[in-house]
């Protein structure tokens, strides 16, 4: 039934590039050849607060931007996992270790209009890729305005400041955390969450996220 099911949805809906929007060949999976080479092999590196490091494979522009816009804002779900080959990647290039993976969450009411959290199938298909445990230790309080409407950063910042806590913090303590969002700017969010995390007990927080914007 999931066969037939597959099928059809090809039919009337052919699968396409993430980023370039081509028709994808059978054997080429979420991203084209062409894009895959462009793509692959990239890992911009970061410095952000509370965490030893940042790590990213993709540059927030152009094709990219529109993609992961489409990810997060258009229901293209299914982008999360042809953005976690990426990042799996870089991850395993870094040489960064950890013991668990978690994610930024949405707020409870975002989720409900959006229906997935985006950060979360992100981390989620990473674990996969990496073969490492993926679980919830942050949850997102307060509603607040997203980050994506405001542009300097201490404005983000503030935004979110103290908006995060860490819900499971028995599974956080002593352990050495990659913290997973889809996109960093300023890193505002990432250092938030990775404080909260401090806050708790882990060892250390490696933020990752698919795409970085280039700025300091």
């Amino acid at each position: 039934m999931k066969k037939l099911l597959d099928w059809l949805l090809d039919l009337f809906y052919p699968p396409r590039c993430a980023f370039c929007r081509r028709l994808l060949r059978e054997e080429e999976k979420g991203v084209c050849r062409f894009c895959r080479k462009t793509y692959e092999n990239r890992c911009i590196r970061r410095e952000l607060a509370h965490c030893s490091c940042c790590v990213a494979p993709l540059s927030y522009e152009g094709a990219v931007r529109d993609s992961l816009l489409r990810y997060k804002f258009r229901g293209v779900a299914a982008y999360g996992a042809a953005y976690a080959d990426f990042l799996a990647k870089c991850i395993d290039e870094s040489q960064i270790s950890c013991d668990i993976i978690t994610w930024v969450p949405l707020s409870r009411r975002r989720l409900r209009r959006r229906g997935y959290d985006q950060a979360r199938i992100l981390a989620e298909e990473t674990a996969k890729r990496l073969n490492l445990p993926c679980e919830k230790l942050l949850e997102k309080r307060v509603d607040t305005k997203p980050q994506s409407g405001i542009r300097d950063a201490e404005s983000r910042r503030k935004n979110a400041k103290g908006v995060y806590v860490c819900c499971a913090p028995s599974e956080a303590e002593g352990k050495h955390i990659l913290l997973i969002d889809d996109i960093v700017t300023t890193g505002a969010t990432l250092s938030e969450c990775a404080a909260v995390l401090k806050q708790a007990g882990c060892a250390a927080v490696v933020a990752a996220a698919a795409a970085s914007r280039q700025q300091a």
